[in-house]
């Protein structure tokens, strides 16, 4: 492995390989990173609430009014689906 190597992503096949069978190998490395990273929906998801939860982080400590209304807003959205469903299943 090259230096060069460390900069690609794990998804990525490196130019030069002259070697049929190399080749081969790492196009399929990186196919099978590929799928890996697309298929792994919880590993996803973790890093998308870990994206969300800093972006309310930097949003409350710039905006703590702000930040106060939203979570307002939200719990009452939250309340009104809640008793909505209710009301639907009590029919």
């Amino acid at each position: 492995m090259t230096s060069s190597d460390s900069t690609l992503p794990r998804t990525a096949v490196r130019a030069g390989i002259t070697d049929p069978v190399e080749s081969a190998r790492a196009e399929l490395k990186a196919a099978l990173a590929a799928i890996e990273i697309k298929g792994n929906v919880p590993r996803r998801l973790e890093k998308a609430s870990q994206r969300g939860i800093a972006k309310a982080r930097v949003f409350a400590d710039r905006n703590p009014a702000g930040a106060i209304a939203a979570a307002v807003g939200i719990a009452a959205v939250a309340g009104g689906l809640v008793w909505a469903i209710a009301r639907a299943v009590a029919r």
